[in-house]
């Protein structure tokens, strides 16, 4: 087998995909982990690496960018060859009596692997933008869709746009942090976990349902907002310095619809084992649907390790599918070491 023929080349190098480059060192496999980002960490350090994260295991709460920091020293552990700012646009399988992966990236590089496991989280991804006038020319002064430095929220007043776990999150992280938070949401439903919902009922956010943004005041920087009742249409000024807006992000997977792959609603199809349509292909995390799909790091992880001894089996018959516990595993990276 030639020489630049991978085990395995992992797409993604989000949560998912650097746990899963962890495992498959783990599993004595040689890895290629690939990005289109330039950076590590996925959407932990490219959209919210300032956020709280509540339903990682082993952690009551961590910050993402911390969480990140752990997952790439776990996953640099066994020295994976990795390559950023290289989107791939194509893979097919190639090859006679021995057959492997070939990938191509946008700016016209090739890599070669007996498996592909793809952790592409929501794929592409773009924040959801309002319609409101003066808000586009008031971006990045004072109109916010993630947060990348908390402190320019110090002492300010700060507006927040959203009813999911991003915005609620953030209410609560900048509560005291900031001179005063108000949180509007166009229902009076929140869809973000219970125990958020509980503090935000105990605490000094002024949160306002049925209300949606009108309009943004300022010429250099964000001033103020409008916001009206929509039941009512009645309108209220607010003195602001900062509107973060949690609308969630628009998921691209234009870029894999010609892979072969079988796609529903913007996720890739996996059985039991993620497994895709296609022998040797693998996907887990954001990308994937099956029945009962939870959409959550946790769940990911443990997709990222069903993954990986599957493609370890389908590269490897003789191996296990189950290798034993961790504790009883001694690389031979590190026997050799």
């Amino acid at each position: 087998m030639r020489e630049d023929i991978f085990d395995i080349i992992i797409v993604g190098a989000g949560p998912v995909g650097l746990y899963a480059t962890y495992y498959a060192g783990l599993r004595d496999m040689r890895v290629k982990l690939i990005d289109a980002l330039p950076q590590l960490g996925g959407q932990l350090t490219a959209l919210y690496p300032e956020k709280y994260i509540y339903d990682v295991a082993g952690f009551p709460q961590i910050l993402a960018k911390d969480l990140a920091e752990n997952l790439i020293a776990q996953a640099t552990k066994y020295n994976p060859e990795i390559h950023l700012s290289e989107k791939i646009v194509n893979l097919e399988q190639i090859g006679d009596k021995e057959k492997f992966f070939k990938l191509t990236a946008e700016n016209g590089n090739v890599h070669f692997s007996k498996a592909v496991l793809l952790a592409l989280g929501i794929g592409a991804f773009v924040p959801r933008k309002l319609d409101v006038p003066d808000i586009q020319k008031l971006e990045g002064r004072g109109i916010h869709y993630l947060v990348k430095d908390k402190l320019i929220f110090k002492d300010k007043k700060v507006l927040i746009v959203g009813g999911g776990d991003s915005a609620v999150d953030w209410a609560l992280d900048l509560e005291g942090f900031a001179k005063k938070v108000t949180l509007i949401h166009r229902r009076d439903v929140f869809k973000a976990h219970e125990d958020s919902l509980k503090k935000l009922a105990n605490s000094s956010v002024d949160v306002k349902t049925f209300y949606e943004l009108k309009r943004v005041h300022g010429d250099e920087h964000v001033e103020g907002a409008t916001i009206f009742d929509n039941r009512t249409g009645d309108e209220t000024y607010l003195e602001v310095e900062h509107i973060l807006i949690f609308l969630g992000f628009l998921a691209n997977l234009e870029f894999i619809k010609n892979w072969g792959l079988d796609i529903e609603k913007n996720a890739i199809r996996v059985n039991c084992k993620m497994e895709t349509n296609i022998p040797g292909v693998y996907a887990a995390g954001d990308i994937v649907s099956y029945p009962g799909k939870l959409k959550l790091i946790s769940t990911g992880f443990g997709e990222a390790t069903v993954a990986v001894n599957s493609a370890k089996n389908y590269i490897e018959p003789s191996s296990k599918f189950f290798p034993g516990h961790s504790s009883d595993l001694v690389p031979k990276k590190l026997k050799s070491g």
